[in-house]
């Protein structure tokens, strides 16, 4: 039986070796993702930056070290969450992900969601909240988790918005100590919607300065994700690490979705 680190380092392989959009041609590193593959919380964000790309690993310029804060106030560590991105690829300049790209990392994502399965799942920014949230936006229902498949999403500001609007810093500050309560009710098995999202500030989500030129090419083979060997019908978290009273009810596959019209565009006014 293969191990659920064997699946996770053989899809961190396809990842690297990715060619299915043109991100391939300016990479300089694929980032996968990192964490515990039994973490109870996992953070999405929406594609590396210049650091990322040079390092390979997610959220390690100046957002990752206020994310690792915000993680504290959660009362986390970074080495107890997983960390991923929506697109595994760095846009050029930091620009924003492109349906076409966001499509083409799609599985990556849902094999990764599969394999560490999660209670809590927080998205970081707009494009990784219009996977469950589409239409919305981000300032309407930051911190507002809602109940999918067992589990619950809590969309949140991406850090690297507080680093250019100082007033998002409180506000993301707040949303991730009322995180531990999220947290808290997941454990204890207690799945359900905190209601309609309140109004507050509309502040609008700035978009990441642009960084350097892109970086050099990454060799290697083309790959799809189908590549990866399924895990265990998508290898799901073994219950067994969870209190009794904190396991999620099973959970029926769900139908397939049309496919989503998002305006990855729309701008939070």
């Amino acid at each position: 039986m293969i191990s659920k680190e064997e699946r996770a380092a053989e899809l961190y392989e396809v990842i690297r070796a990715c060619r299915l959009c043109a991100l391939a041609e300016t990479r300089t590193h694929a980032v996968p993702g990192e964490g515990p593959l039994d973490a109870e919380v996992m953070c999405i964000g929406e594609a590396p930056g210049l650091n990322e790309d040079r390092q390979g690993r997610p959220f390690v310029g100046a957002a990752g070290q206020f994310l690792t804060e915000l993680l504290a106030e959660a009362g986390l560590r970074r080495d107890e969450v997983y960390i991923c991105n929506v697109l595994k690829c760095r846009p050029p300049g930091n620009r924003d992900p492109l349906p076409g790209e966001i499509a083409a990392c799609a599985e990556y994502l849902d094999l990764q969601i599969d394999l560490v399965d999660p209670l809590v799942i927080v998205t970081l920014g707009r494009f990784s909240m219009a996977r469950w949230f589409p239409q919305q936006t981000i300032s309407r229902i930051h911190g507002k988790p809602k109940v999918v498949d067992g589990r619950y999403i809590v969309p949140m500001y991406h850090p690297a918005a507080a680093l250019h609007q100082g007033a998002l810093r409180q506000v993301l500050v707040e949303d991730f100590r009322n995180l531990r309560g999220v947290i808290a009710r997941a454990r204890r098995g207690e799945f359900q919607d905190a209601g309609a999202p309140a109004a507050v500030s509309a502040a609008p989500e700035p978009r990441e300065a642009p960084g350097p030129g892109p970086g050099t090419r990454a060799d290697g083979p083309a790959a799809s994700p189908t590549a990866v060997a399924a895990p265990e019908q998508q290898g799901r978290t073994s219950d067994a690490r969870r209190p009794a009273e904190a396991r999620r009810p099973d959970r029926e596959a769900p139908a397939p979705e049309e496919p989503r019209q998002i305006s990855f565009f729309d701008q939070d006014l």
